[in-house]
């Protein structure tokens, strides 16, 4: 049995079906130095199923590929690709759907998306996958993105009726609609008393970019909710927020707060915060400990690897002045990239959050990362409904991170229609004069099969 063809080298300009049908083990493919204009192309016509169902590794670079198509999605097999140095202006959102694809490379390739392009050239492969998850501009901008989304939405959905009436089980696909989770967008104009977030003239050359939201109705009671909901920011640091240097998540308990807000920068030697787990220390001190820290546990694992809060510290380098998000009362409750306060903590009785994104970068990665947090989040508590789990009042997992308020017994059922509530938050200068609104009616456009957002 055929496992391993190379075709580089020759001037194929297509592939046809002929190929997978004589080659059903094949597992490696490669295809670079050719003439092709689009993949899989004639290889998986529209229609067939089942074909190369091994097929690990495909490789197409320096072929002037205009069109990478959504039948890459039907390569369940898929780990590596490779199509550098071509010519697409898109990446399909169905890429997100193979299963298996660990290693891609799209260097080389003009892509419509800036975002994503930049991506590309430094992020890992999770970061770009979960980019084109929640709808990113992996398709461009406007219609053609959004038509590419419907068609991977229907075609997602008769594979999964198919499958199900294969199993018997067609009776669910009615329930998928009942099931989808809502978000409902509440304006500044129908909110009694919205935060507001003052900017501060001395962030400019420090941390500039900031965006802020209220999110309500989280249930991170049951089970082990709250630990899923710290490991899923975890991941988005690590993954879209490149290990903090694009951005850092921040979330707080709304009812630990006092607002407004003034986001600004200190001199480390005034900046005082209560980090998380530990007590209140000056920014500079807490610094040099986490830097001794760091030190002491290179020597006793006999490694350059760090983790923890202590691999974040090289952010700070160069920095005379400190960003901070500071409460009405003058208390420190956020130390981006390095720390939350303790101050405002996310408890497993927290249901109301303060979500802030923070970057040096642009406020447009803010934007993105925000996106996929409420996603993330609508996603968990989706999933915490659906697993009923018991119902648990420790907080003993209280100590990672920070959060939002306190729900009574009476407000913690949920159905399956009722929607998580975002509360627009305005960013203003020091003079009032609006900077950013979030969610604005360009924000939460990210396609998902779980998530209709209520305008």
């Amino acid at each position: 049995m055929l496992r391993s063809l190379n075709l580089s080298g020759n001037r194929l300009r297509e592939l046809g079906p002929g190929l997978a049908r004589a080659a059903p083990q094949l597992q490696t493919l490669l295809l670079s130095g050719n003439c092709l204009r689009a993949l899989p192309g004639g290889l998986l016509p529209a229609g067939a199923s089942g074909l190369l169902p091994l097929l690990s590794q495909l490789e197409a670079a320096d072929n002037g590929l205009q069109e990478l198509d959504a039948g890459i999605a039907d390569l369940p097999a898929l780990k590596t690709l490779d199509v550098s140095n071509n010519q697409l202006t898109e990446i399909p959102v169905e890429l997100a759907d193979c299963p298996k694809l660990k290693e891609i490379n799209f260097k080389g390739n003009k892509l419509k998306d800036k975002r994503l392009e930049k991506m590309v050239n430094g992020c890992q492969t999770k970061s770009i996958l979960e980019y084109l998850r929640v709808g990113g501009r992996g398709g461009g901008k406007g219609k053609g993105k959004q038509d590419n989304v419907d068609k991977e939405e229907g075609r997602k959905k008769k594979r999964e009726r198919r499958q199900k009436k294969d199993s018997g089980d067609g009776e669910q696909d009615e329930l998928e609609e009942v099931n989808k989770l809502l978000i409902k967008v509440l304006h500044i104009s129908e909110n009694l008393a919205p935060l507001v977030i003052k900017v501060s003239p001395n962030i400019k050359e420090v941390r500039p970019f900031i965006v802020c939201c209220v999110v309500k109705g989280m249930n991170l009671k049951p089970g082990n909710a709250l630990k899923r909901f710290l490991s899923a920011q975890t991941k988005l640091h690590e993954d879209i927020c490149e290990k903090r240097t694009a951005a850092t998540i921040a979330t707080h308990d709304l009812q630990l707060i006092k607002g407004p807000l003034l986001y600004d920068a200190q001199p480390p030697n005034d900046l005082k915060i209560i980090p998380l787990g530990r007590k209140e220390i000056k920014a500079k001190d807490l610094v040099r400990q986490l830097q001794l820290e760091a030190e002491e546990q290179r020597k006793q694992k006999k490694r350059q690897n760090i983790s923890g809060l202590h691999k974040y510290l090289h952010l700070l380098d160069g920095k005379e002045n400190y960003p901070c998000l500071v409460d009405a009362e003058g208390a420190v409750i956020s130390f981006p990239p390095i720390t939350n306060s303790d101050k405002t903590k996310i408890k497993k009785s927290t249901s109301e959050l303060f979500l802030e994104v923070t970057s040096g970068v642009s406020l447009q990665i803010c934007k993105d990362i925000m996106d996929m947090l409420i996603l993330k989040m609508a996603e968990l508590n989706k999933f915490t409904l659906e697993n009923k789990e018991e119902v648990s009042v420790s907080d003993d997992e209280s100590d990672v991170i920070s959060g939002p308020p306190n729900l009574n017994p009476s407000q913690t059922v949920h159905h399956e229609n009722t929607p998580l509530i975002v509360e627009q938050v305005r960013v203003v200068d020091i003079d009032g004069n609006l900077k950013v609104l979030y969610p604005s009616k360009t924000d939460l456009t990210m396609a998902s099969s779980l998530l209709t957002v209520i305008r």
